[in-house]
Order: structure tokens, then C-alpha cells, then sequence
């Protein structure tokens, strides 16, 4: 039996997340840290509303099995480039810390297709600086996800998807969209394996 730590259970990918890990008989407990009450009832779960700017109070928090990291926005919603690299690397990076402190032994992350710690392109540079410092925290295990287009019940439009996702299916296997169901499906196996190592998950292996 597990016990977890998901943040960013809010989000798209993070909502099915919850579900799943709620659901799953190998874990006995699920806690999040959430900056509102989403008012989801379960026994297994414990929700702490607390600032993102105050993990670090709240260390005890992250001493748990497994971490599930499915932060994530973008500079329109953050307002900046400096606020989104602190919800898209801070804090990703800040939780890997705190987990392994404290004892966490795998870390999955939820990151993007194109994540690269040199690319010239700031969203996927950031993408791949997080990567870079998640597995700098020395976890025995780390599960990356690498998601091309998510699709899924989003709170908010966003055009350029919207454009895309009709000619999805003329994309190559590892840009065609996929479901948010597909990955978190694909993080849930792989925290039930929990094998050693750094492995990577593209859109491709995770839609099979």
C-alpha cells in the first residue's frame, strides 16, 4: 500500500489524476496541496489549502511514497515569464526537494513534448531546466511524461488548439494529440511498476 503526494489536482491532467489514484487499491492514502477547496469528498484523501509560496512550512507533507507533479500554466494565465517559471520549475522542483527529504522514493512529472534545458524557446526551456533539476534530486525512480497536444475539458480556450486539434490526426505518432485520460492512465502504471531509473514517456507509448 502507497501513500501519495499529487499537486496540481486541479488541472487537467491533475483531475483525472485524482480520480485514478483515488480509485486505485494499491494506495492507501492521497494527499494534496491545493491553493482552494475543490470539495472533493473520499476517505483516502487529504486536501491541505495552503500557498504555493510556503511549501517549504509544510515539509512534513512530502514525506510519502510517491510524488505525482501535474503543475503546469501558461504565460497568459501566469502573467509573466517570471511567474511562469516559478509554477512550472519553482515549484515542481521545490516539491522534488522536500519529497526526497523527507524520504519520497518516485517522482512523476508532468512535463511536454519538446522539453529541452537549451532550447532557445523559453517555454520548452523551462520545461527541460525542470526535468534537469527534478532528476538532480536523486529519486531512485523518476517517471516524466512528455505529452504532445493534450486534449481534454479545459476551463479555458486556447486558440492555438482549438486550430490544431482538427488536423490532428494528420500528425506523426508522437505529435497527434492525446487525452489527458492516456497520461494519467500511463503515470498511474507507472507508479504501480515503480521501476528504477529515469524513464521518459512520449505520446506515443502512453496512448498504448
Amino acid at each position: 500500500m502507497r501513500r501519495v503526494l499529487l499537486l496540481g489536482s486541479t488541472g487537467l491532467v491533475g483531475r483525472e489524476l485524482l480520480t485514478m489514484l483515488l480509485d486505485d487499491p494499491t494506495i492507501s492514502h492521497v494527499t494534496t496541496i491545493v491553493r482552494r477547496a475543490s470539495g472533493v469528498p473520499h476517505p483516502k484523501l487529504a486536501e491541505h489549502v495552503i500557498p504555493m509560496t510556503e511549501l517549504d512550512r509544510h515539509a512534513s507533507l512530502f514525506a510519502v511514497d510517491q510524488i505525482f507533479c501535474a503543475l503546469g500554466t501558461t504565460i497568459k494565465v501566469a502573467g509573466s515569464q517570471e511567474a511562469f517559471r516559478f509554477v512550472d520549475h519553482d515549484l515542481p522542483v521545490t516539491a522534488a526537494r522536500l519529497g526526497r527529504a523527507n524520504g519520497a522514493t518516485h517522482y512523476l512529472l508532468v512535463s511536454a513534448l519538446g522539453a529541452n534545458a537549451s532550447s532557445r524557446i523559453f517555454y520548452n526551456r523551462v520545461k527541460g531546466e525542470t526535468e534537469r533539476d527534478v532528476i538532480a534530486a536523486g529519486f531512485p525512480s523518476v517517471t516524466i511524461a512528455q505529452p504532445s497536444l493534450l486534449l481534454g475539458d479545459r476551463k479555458e480556450r486556447r486558440l492555438g488548439e482549438d486550430l490544431a486539434k482538427p488536423f490532428g490526426w494528420l500528425m506523426p505518432p508522437k505529435y497527434k494529440p492525446i487525452h489527458v485520460r492516456d497520461v494519467a492512465r500511463a503515470l498511474v502504471e507507472a507508479a504501480r511498476v515503480n521501476a528504477p531509473g529515469v524513464r521518459v514517456l512520449e505520446s506515443r507509448e502512453m496512448r498504448r
